[in-house]
């Protein structure tokens, strides 16, 4: 399994931002960390491993990339706009600096799906939402799609624009309904033991069920809880059976 680290200074950042690629071909899939954690977290937990036969046939092509919810909704310190304005400066980093990257490596214009465990499962769905010009589809583990679950209190225009279980019911641009309505793959996987709350996966497909946007929701028992076995299980199994086949 080829693996390559690189990273850049990003102008929306204005700080060093790290990537791991894995793979050379496939279906491009981005993903984001959970909670504070880097680039390398999904290699350090073996999800990386559990998915690594798909990589190395050529199916799935990962970028991993880092986090920085310690620099915004995870950071006691910041006040509530501070944190804000760092996470939209993290989104247009994704947009603008990370999506080129991938369509640079892969050639074309590719479309990744994006992926992510808790609050990466978060940063991965709303990154669809905000711009199905950009992704193809979401596979979103173990999250919570709500950000005023994380604002501690906080509310402004821009927590409105990135909480998905708030503007999705009043999204009315058809341009934006045609394009996710186009999705085939916008998945919510959970598990039911500890810790897990599947309640937010079918939250937010009752949402995009009401917008008529096709997603899809699978619940694993009360054995399967918010940690790294679940994720190492849930997403290989996923792959296989969902999107890959």
């Amino acid at each position: 399994m080829e693996r390559i680290l690189d990273s850049w200074h990003s102008p929306n950042l204005d700080k060093q931002m790290e990537i791991a690629i894995y793979g050379n071909y496939g279906l491009a899939m981005l993903m984001f960390p959970s909670a504070g954690a880097d680039y390398l977290e999904y290699e350090r937990f073996y999800l990386i491993d559990s998915i690594k036969p798909f990589i190395e046939q050529g199916k799935v092509r990962v970028f991993s990339i880092n986090s920085i919810n310690n620099e915004s909704w995870l950071n006691s310190e910041l006040s509530g706009r501070q944190k804000a304005i760092r996470h939209q400066q993290y989104n247009r980093y994704v947009t603008e600096e990370v999506v080129p990257y991938i369509r640079g490596a892969m050639g074309g214009d590719a479309m990744p799906i994006t992926c992510g465990v808790s609050l990466g499962a978060f940063h991965a769905a709303n990154s669809l939402f905000r711009r199905p010009d950009l992704f193809d589809g979401t596979i979103g583990m173990s999250g919570i799609y709500d950000l005023k679950s994380y604002s501690k209190g906080y509310y402004d225009e821009d927590v409105y624009y990135n909480s998905p279980v708030d503007y999705l019911p009043n999204l009315h641009d058809e341009l934006l309904l045609a394009q996710l309505r186009g999705k085939s793959q916008i998945n919510f996987l959970s598990g039911e033991g500890s810790y897990e709350a599947p309640a937010a996966s079918w939250a937010i497909a009752d949402i995009l069920g009401m917008k008529q946007i096709p997603n899809n929701v699978e619940v694993w028992g009360n054995e399967w809880g918010h940690d790294w076995p679940t994720w190492r299980a849930m997403l290989p199994s996923y792959l296989e059976r969902k999107i890959l086949s």
